[in-house]
């Protein structure tokens, strides 16, 4: 019976966690720091652009989709994303909102192209339908236009709310 092989991820606050090689692999960012000479010895790889807590839900993804490959989803987005994703998606969904926007940055920067459409969809979903300033309030996004300025764009850009 052979072992599975490891690597071993450090968060930016400093905590390790220990993944199943395959799993990981889904990170591009991982796969293209994992060199085949290392195959004896459980790597170290730093990730220092993402804390602990994204990268718990990050490895959680991995270990669910590695063998449950993640559903395609619709670009753009044309009804809500609980139509379109499967019951185990929904439920890991269920966060806060700010970990949500680590989560989108944590698959960005790993490379792990599944979590960020379904990461990003989810926002898309939140925000569908949404004026500029509920979308502000929502994110806690500063206005930084002068009335005079975002007049001047919404004439501009009126074509895009005709549809």
């Amino acid at each position: 019976m052979s072992e599975t092989k490891q690597v071993e991820l450090t968060s930016k606050d400093k905590v390790s966690f220990k993944v199943d090689r395959d799993v990981i692999l889904m990170s591009g960012l991982v796969k293209d720091m994992l060199e085949e000479g290392d195959e004896d010895e459980t790597p170290i790889i730093p990730i220092p652009n993402v804390d602990s807590k994204p990268l718990q839900k990050v490895i959680e993804y991995c270990q669910y989709h590695h063998k449950e490959p993640a559903q395609e989803i619709e670009k753009p987005l044309k009804g809500k994303i609980e139509d379109v994703i499967c019951d185990w998606d929904k439920k890991f969904l269920e966060i806060d909102q700010s970990l949500l926007i680590e989560l989108i940055m944590a698959a960005n920067y790993l490379n792990i192209k599944d979590l960020l459409d379904l990461t990003c969809a989810k926002v898309a979903s939140m925000i569908k339908g949404k004026s500029p300033e509920q979308i502000r309030e929502m994110f806690g996004i500063e206005n930084d236009f002068t009335p005079e300025e975002e007049a001047k764009i919404r004439e501009e850009n009126k074509w895009c709310e005709e549809a």
